[in-house]
Parts: C-alpha cells; sequence; structure tokens
C-alpha cells in the first residue's frame, strides 16, 4: 500500500488533483491513499505518507518540506507546473510511483 500526501497553499486546488490521480489509481490496479491538505497541516500528515508531491505555488516551501521528508526517509518532490496547470492526475501518478521505485520503497 503506498501513500501519497500533496501539499499545496490551502488544500483546496490539490483536490480535484487528487480525484484526478485516484481515477488513474484505479485503471491501474494501484493501492493506497492519495490525499491532500494545506502547508499549515502538512507536518501533522508526513509520517503516513510514502512520498510528499508540493504544489508549485508554495515551490518556496520545498526546502522546509524536503527537511521534514528527509528526517523521516520521506521523499519529497515538487509537482511538474505543467502538469499541475493540466491537473494531469496520468503523469503525477507516475512520477510518484517512479520515485518510489528508484529509491526501493
Amino acid at each position: 500500500m503506498t501513500n501519497i500526501l500533496l501539499v499545496c497553499a490551502a488544500g483546496m486546488s490539490t483536490s480535484l488533483l487528487v480525484q484526478r490521480m485516484e481515477n488513474e489509481a484505479k485503471g491501474i490496479g494501484f493501492e493506497g491513499k492519495i490525499w491532500a491538505v494545506s502547508m499549515d497541516e502538512a507536518g501533522d500528515h508526513i509520517d503516513s505518507a510514502d512520498i510528499v508531491l508540493v504544489g508549485p505555488q508554495i515551490r518556496y516551501k520545498l526546502p522546509y518540506l524536503k527537511g521534514l521528508g528527509e528526517a523521516k526517509g520521506i521523499p519529497v518532490h515538487m509537482i511538474n507546473p505543467s502538469d499541475y496547470g493540466m491537473m494531469n492526475g496520468r503523469n503525477i501518478l507516475q512520477f510518484s510511483m517512479d520515485i518510489l521505485s528508484e529509491e526501493g520503497a
């Protein structure tokens, strides 16, 4: 089971992206949880994640979130701005799975 946490400014813009990713996940038999939270809530949820994806609108928070993730062995990456803007759930889900494969998770 794989847990993908998306973090954005208020947790709202990524809600649609979560739905798109979940639709793609069903098609490939993905087992896990995909959810979104605001930046303020990220610290409360990071322990439950296998990977953290950061919305491009809060890219300035990436170093902080990477620090939280690295301390726990959780990869943290920014979502490709183009994929985010197009709400491309397929590409973002694949990006997550590729990172987790590379890291041996």
